[in-house]
């Protein structure tokens, strides 16, 4: 195993854009290694390109112009004699195509394997990998390819019903299925939505487990074999299936169930000889019993509420265990007191910040691409930051979050400040006693 990231590459291109690739970059610089950002005609005035030590546009500001299009990025790692290519999250994050292609190029992906991805990014086959495994799934089908299927699958799993898609993730191509006349319009527009989001129109069927909270177990692992769980999230406040807050620990996860579900989810990574960072995202009904749904092969938007909590940089260890790097803790290793929590920050409209006021203090952090005259474009997703606390019990972490928002200004862009400040005050946020329908109550 090699000893330091640095003796497998020094130079990385980030193939992202806004917070996360700001992100990035902070990171890379903290370790040495010199950066190439690409942008689009859009971002040309970004952070993220004044941060980086050199910078290529790479097409108009259409996504499918740019941070979507592998032949241009490619060129830029060759150009620039990048040897490693940063994915973030979103756009080709998981995309087997270009993780195989970055390789074929001799370019570094700071992600899974190709082959892995292909397999994590079918879902259905990669909840028949996870119930061998022994982690328990959600009752469903696998690949629906005609109405027929589908129909005779929702009789055999019954209403109510999701159909996924089986490629992506945002939301994008979920349908829910209360009544059996509604599947003929659900299906046909959840085939047109994910195919027209991924370029995979496949979608699957599975239980609508109701009410529930929506758990994600962060994992990390190594070429050796080593996996550690990092800690659960709980993303159970979402609107139209995007999360918009998410704490750790969970306050409803007990102890004891925490040991037994990161031992299996453990389990289950190690065998599919995963590398790098990786999340596994769970529905937990009232009875408390833990549902698999999916797993994400790259770095969630959520993870510095991870990095809050453990002290552990995730972007660093992607790092190293794309350099060969074994990880230096095991698992009783990982310290999981206190609470941490994260607001996402999101415009809802365009605009140019007139007045920017960051929230300071011990354990407040502000993830943002955000400056004084930056403009927001409509082109790309609306996320204009996230605020992330850490405190020593939830209690005082709902107090230091609330503080935080209140002293956080963005003038000049439509945002959801306002909002998040009724959320973490309201009685059932407070409580710790929510679920996914908090916005339907």
């Amino acid at each position: 195993m090699r000893s330091s990231v640095n003796s497998m590459f020094s130079k990385l291109l980030v193939a992202n854009r806004g917070e996360i690739a700001v992100r990035i970059i902070r990171a890379c610089k903290e370790m040495g290694i010199s950066t190439v950002a690409v942008f689009s005609e859009a971002d040309s005035e970004s952070l993220h390109v004044a941060l980086a030590d050199e910078s290529y546009c790479i097409g108009r500001a259409e996504a499918s112009d740019s941070y979507l299009n592998e032949e241009r990025i490619i060129s830029a790692a060759l150009v620039s004699g990048a040897q490693a290519i940063h994915p973030g999250y979103g756009f080709l994050s998981e995309n087997a195509h270009f993780a195989q292609l970055c390789r074929d190029h001799k370019i570094e992906f700071i992600g899974p394997s190709a082959a892995c991805m292909r397999t994590l990014g079918d879902k259905a086959e990669t909840k028949r990998i996870m119930a061998e495994a022994g982690l328990p799934v959600i009752p469903g089908s696998g690949v629906l390819g005609t109405l027929a299927e589908a129909e005779a699958a929702l009789r055999e799993t019954g209403c109510p019903a999701m159909l996924k898609a089986r490629s992506g993730g945002g939301g994008r191509g979920i349908r829910l299925i209360s009544q059996p006349e509604q599947l003929s319009a659900a299906f046909t527009a959840a085939r047109a939505e994910c195919g027209a989001a991924f370029g995979d129109c496949a979608v699957y069927l599975e239980k609508y487990i109701h009410p529930a909270r929506h758990i994600e177990i962060q994992i990390l692992a190594d070429g050796a074999g080593n996996v550690v769980c990092l800690g659960e999230r709980d993303c159970s406040i979402q609107r139209n299936n995007q999360k918009l807050i998410e704490e750790s620990p969970s306050p409803v996860v007990a102890d004891r169930q925490r040991e037994k579900i990161f031992a299996q989810a453990a389990r289950a990574v190690g065998s599919l000889g995963y590398t790098g960072v990786g999340t596994l995202e769970f529905l937990r009904d009232e009875a408390g019993q833990f549902y698999f749904m999916e797993m994400n092969v790259r770095l969630q938007v959520e993870h510095p509420v991870t990095e809050a909590l453990t002290g552990i940089d995730l972007v660093k260890w992607q790092f190293r265990a794309a350099a060969g790097v074994e990880l230096a803790f095991a698992q009783k290793d990982i310290d999981l007191r206190g609470s941490a929590i994260e607001c996402r920050i999101n415009a809802s409209a365009p605009g140019k910040v007139e007045f920017l006021h960051v929230p300071g203090g011990p354990f407040v952090r502000f993830d943002t691409y955000l400056t004084l005259g930056t403009v927001v474009t409509p082109y790309y997703d609306p996320l204009l930051g996230k605020l992330v606390i850490y405190a020593a019990s939830r209690e005082e972490a709902l107090r230091k979050m609330k503080a935080a928002l209140c002293e956080l200004v963005i003038e000049g862009v439509p945002n959801n400040i306002g909002e998040q400040l009724e959320v973490i005050g309201s009685d059932d946020f407070m409580s710790g006693n929510y679920d996914l329908d908090f916005f339907r109550k």
